[in-house]
C-alpha cells in the first residue's frame, strides 16, 4: 500500500534518491537565507523593528541547509544539480511571487508594500512548509538518522508561521490589510499550482532513481493531481487565514546553533 511513510523510506534507503531529495531540501532553504538576510537589509526605515526578525528567519534557514548538507555528508555524499523543475522557489518568482532577485540584489531601500508582500508570500509557503515537515517528523521524528534535523527543523517552520501571523496582523491593524488580503490569496493560488508542478517533477526523478513501475508512478501522479482539485476547489483558504498565535515573539532573539 503506498503511503507518505513508504515512500519517503523509500528514499531514504537509496542514496541516490537520498542524495537528490537533500540536495533539492538544502537548495531550497539556502535560497530562502539569502532572500531574507537581503530584505533585512533593505528593510525601510520606518520597518528598521522588523529587521531582526527577519535576520533571524534568514539565519534558521541557513541552518537548515547546513543540516540537510550534513546529512548528505553523513553518508559520505555529494550534493547534486537541483533540475530547474523542482526549483520550488525560482518558479514561483516566475509567477510573479514575492520580492524578485533582481529587485533584492540592488542596493535600494524596499518600500512599506515590498516588505507586506514578502511577510504575505512568506504566510503561504512557510505554512506549507510547516505541513511538510510536521509530516515528517510524524514518521521519521524517531528514525536514528534523520529524526533531530527534522524535529529541528520542524520546531523552526512552526515559529516561523507564527510570527508571519503575528507580524501580518499587526500590520492589518495599521492599516495593510487589503493589500494583505489580496497578496495572500494570489500568492496561495500560485503555490498550490507551483506546489503541485514540482510534486509531480520530484516524483518523476524519484521514479526513474527507484525503478518505480508505471502503474506505481501514475497512481502517485494521479494523488498528486487530486491534491492540486482539492486545494484549487477550496484548500487554500487555510493558507490565507489569519490568527493571533499561541507562540508569540517567535522570532525575537537569535537563532540557535544547530546542535547536529
Amino acid at each position: 500500500m503506498l503511503s507518505a511513510r513508504s515512500l519517503f523510506q523509500e528514499i531514504v534507503d537509496s542514496d541516490d534518491a537520498f542524495q537528490l531529495f537533500c540536495s533539492i531540501a538544502a537548495s531550497g532553504e539556502a535560497q530562502g537565507g539569502w532572500e531574507n538576510g537581503r530584505i533585512a537589509a533593505l528593510v525601510p526605515d520606518s520597518m528598521r523593528a522588523l529587521a531582526p526578525k527577519i535576520t533571524r528567519h534568514g539565519a534558521d534557514e541557513d541552518k537548515h541547509g547546513r543540516l540537510f548538507d550534513a546529512l548528505l555528508k553523513k553518508r559520505q555524499l555529494q550534493p547534486v544539480p537541483v533540475p530547474p523543475e523542482t526549483d520550488y522557489t525560482m518558479l514561483l518568482e516566475k509567477r510573479g511571487i514575492g520580492l524578485t532577485h533582481e529587485k533584492l540584489r540592488r542596493d535600494e531601500p524596499l518600500t512599506e508594500e515590498d516588505v507586506v508582500v514578502y511577510l504575505s508570500h512568506s504566510r503561504v509557503t512557510e505554512q506549507r512548509a510547516a505541513d511538510q515537515m510536521d509530516m515528517l517528523v510524524k514518521h521519521f521524528g524517531d528514525h536514528p538518522e534523520l529524526g533531530r534535523a527534522i524535529t529541528m527543523i520542524c520546531n523552526d517552520e512552526d515559529n516561523h508561521l507564527a510570527y508571519c501571523h503575528e507580524e501580518l496582523l499587526r500590520l492589518a491593524a495599521a492599516g495593510h490589510g487589503r493589500t494583505i488580503q489580496r497578496v495572500l490569496r494570489r500568492s496561495a493560488l500560485a503555490e498550490i499550482k507551483v506546489y503541485r508542478d514540482v510534486s509531480l517533477a520530484v516524483m518523476g526523478h524519484m521514479g526513474r532513481l527507484l525503478h518505480w513501475p508505471r502503474a506505481k508512478s501514475a497512481t502517485l501522479a494521479a494523488g498528486i493531481h487530486a491534491m492540486y482539485a482539492y486545494e484549487r476547489f477550496g484548500g487554500w483558504h487555510r493558507m490565507v487565514s489569519l490568527k493571533m498565535p499561541e507562540r508569540r515573539g517567535a522570532l525575537d532573539g537569535p537563532a540557535a546553533a544547530p546542535a547536529f
